[in-house]
């Protein structure tokens, strides 16, 4: 899986792709075409040589999976509490700063900063203190997460604090990555 920038505009024919209009706030599934500013997902053998971040998924040959592509808005200040997710993606930040905590290591994300999620592997997001802060993403989950909240807290006091970060679905997509029985 892999995420490149495009500046100028993307045109794409289709294929296992997701394309984020970073202007109109819309994503497209395969066939696309953005004359401005777009974020391309693809899962494809090899990666783009100008791409943000390129991440290898071994992927469980007998699961049947589920392409999701979300927003996710914060507030200033807001935090994702120590959570995990059923799938692996790649999330790029769209404006504002956020920390992200896995692994035992923190790093720090302004706009265009990408950065790749396993699923099991726990995490924790703290967003800016001083502005709005927004991420879309790109996962593959197991299709029986169609249409439900993938996060899962790890403490059960976390998931009872308020959530300030809202969630967009843009789409949740059925697909055949060629691994399937």
């Amino acid at each position: 899986m892999s995420i490149t920038h495009h500046p100028q505009g993307v045109t794409t024919e289709g294929g296992l792709q997701v394309v984020y209009d970073l202007a109109q706030e819309v994503a497209h599934f395969g066939a696309a075409q953005v004359a401005g500013a777009a974020l391309r997902w693809a899962l494809e053998e090899q990666a783009s040589a100008n791409a943000l971040l390129s991440v290898e998924l071994a992927l469980d040959r007998s699961t049947r999976w589920l392409l999701r592509c979300d927003r996710v808005d914060f507030p200033p200040g807001a935090i994702a509490y120590r959570h995990s997710h059923p799938g692996p993606g790649i999330r790029c930040l769209l404006f504002g700063a956020i920390e992200i905590e896995t692994e035992g290591r923190t790093t720090a994300y302004g706009p265009l900063g990408a950065w790749f999620e396993s699923g099991p592997e726990p995490v924790r997001a703290v967003a800016s203190s001083k502005a709005a802060t927004a991420f879309v993403r790109v996962m593959l989950l197991p299709r029986e997460w169609r249409g439900k909240r993938t996060v899962r807290y790890l403490d059960a006091a976390d998931a009872e604090k308020p959530r300030l970060q809202q969630a967009k679905v843009y789409f949740d997509v059925d697909v055949n990555l060629g691994l399937e029985r």
